[in-house]
């Protein structure tokens, strides 16, 4: 039981850590504004975190997107297809969307390398630009790792991934539950 716990955990990572930036970034807006409405106050570095951490937002909430198989994309051309062909033209859209994650991830580690050997310091923090970007590799790797978790669920353990676009609310259980 402990076991399964954990690793519902795990599973939702991502959702976790979305869930805190969101939070940080929109106390921290909230605080830029009401310090600058009732105190005639300017937190300088306020923006710079907020929009930081809205960036890493996004990118830890595609990679989530990724595990609930919920990346927008254009797959209705698959549901005209027999099951079998729509199933394989979605796996080889999966390849590809892997193939680009990997070259996103080198591409991006080699920025960094760039940034750590010619440093480029955000204005108000302070901070490397070169730890702010390790979000990219970070957020390509996990969509990767989901990618290919959907795929072996749906494909070789043959789990059924539903829409989340078609779950009704009412139906989601709180984490607390085992399901």
């Amino acid at each position: 039981m402990k076991a399964k716990r954990a690793l519902q955990y795990i599973d939702k990572f991502e959702s976790y850590v979305c869930q805190a930036l969101l939070s940080f970034f929109v106390v921290i807006l909230f605080l830029q504004i009401a310090l600058r409405i009732c105190f005639d106050y300017v937190l300088p570095w306020s923006e710079e975190i907020s929009r930081f951490s809205f960036v890493w937002f996004v990118f830890f909430g595609a990679a989530y997107a990724a595990r609930l198989a919920a990346h927008n994309r254009v797959t209705i051309q698959f549901k005209l297809f027999p099951p079998l062909v729509g199933n394989i033209c979605m796996f080889i859209t999966d390849i590809i969307w892997i193939g680009f994650n990997l070259v996103m991830i080198q591409k991006s580690v080699e920025v960094i390398i760039d940034l750590m050997e010619f440093p480029y310091i955000s204005p108000s923090l302070g901070w490397s630009m070169a730890y702010v970007y390790w979000i990219f590799p970070i957020s390509f790797s996990l969509m990767t790792i989901r990618i290919i978790q959907v795929n072996i669920m749906k494909y070789w353990l043959k789990i059924e991934i539903k829409d989340v676009d078609k779950i009704d609310p009412d139906d989601i259980q709180p984490l607390t539950e085992s399901r």
